[in-house]
């Protein structure tokens, strides 16, 4: 049965002023018991306030977030450079699930280059199965322009057998697809999927001050800027038919997440998204 947890992006400030471990607590407290760590320093410190969260709060660390090679100013270990400690991190936190939050952004310039991208992702994912963790790989809505008629997500995945996937539904929704059927066609290779929900937003009323005075510019970019990320449930996705068929796809962890917040804390953002999947009859999933 797959668990329900946090992405911890959305927990960064937090941890940045708390601590890892006085962050999970009120994580816990709201009732997730599992997340998946991204964006945050793996510090010595971290490390251990992580697996203290394992061992007094009964917290599931899901997943670890990995690159290729650490981007410039981006916290992280990069699989390049930090390849035994990531695996240490992971075996002390008896995670056997990493992930790739996105290729780097020269990948995405040509076919050849996602190519190349996916193939190192294979070697090192082949490189991991022998100390028992997976490797798998989070996509955005860039994942869905073609080339030559292809998809670029099934570019990576063709050319990367070895690696899974982690889907993001509002990405798939954004990026025009179906979520429910991508699920399906990943079904078997993803071990995580991210539960971040699809609203269209209001028109503030300041759009319509640029209409009154003549600025069809300005008004038509926050028209077109009326997409939103969104609590879960509070969106347009259909969240019953997508957690039954990440389910069915295989998925151990279904993570929430919102990139944005629009002035609401993220306690209150959790909570929220908590409280709606509780509602849809998922409560047993926590």
């Amino acid at each position: 049965m797959a668990k329900i947890g946090v992405q911890a992006m959305m927990l960064k400030g937090s941890f940045a002023e708390a601590g890892a471990f006085e962050t999970l607590r009120k994580v816990s407290a709201i009732g997730y018991n599992a997340v998946e760590i991204s964006q945050i320093p793996m510090t010595p410190e971290n490390v251990a306030e992580l697996d203290r969260s394992r061992s007094e709060l009964g917290m599931d660390i899901a997943a670890l977030s990995v690159a290729m090679e650490t981007p410039k100013g981006m916290p992280g270990d990069s699989l390049k450079d930090h390849f035994d400690k990531i695996v240490d991190d992971a075996k002390r936190l008896n995670t056997h699930l990493l992930r790739i939050g996105m290729m780097p952004f020269p990948a995405m310039k040509s076919i050849d280059a996602v190519v190349d991208f996916a193939k190192q992702a294979n070697e090192y994912a082949e490189n991991l199965r022998e100390h028992g963790i997976g490797l798998y790989y989070h996509n955005h809505h860039i994942e869905f322009a073609k080339f030559d008629g292809t998809y670029m997500l099934d570019i990576i995945a063709e050319n990367s057998p070895a690696m899974g996937m982690e889907i993001d539904v509002h990405w798939v929704q954004r990026g025009g697809l179906d979520p429910v059927r991508t699920l399906a066609k990943y079904a078997g290779r993803t071990a995580m999927v991210h539960l971040k929900d699809y609203r269209i937003g209001e028109l503030p009323e300041s759009a319509f001050g640029l209409l009154e005075t003549g600025d069809l510019a300005g008004f038509m970019a926050e028209f077109k800027n009326v997409v939103q990320f969104a609590e879960v449930g509070e969106g347009n996705l259909d969240f019953p038919s997508i957690i039954h068929a990440a389910q069915a796809a295989g998925a151990e962890y279904l993570l929430v997440e919102q990139d944005e917040l629009y002035g609401r804390t993220v306690w209150e953002a959790l909570q929220t998204s908590y409280d709606n999947l509780v509602a849809m009859g998922h409560a047993d999933l926590f």
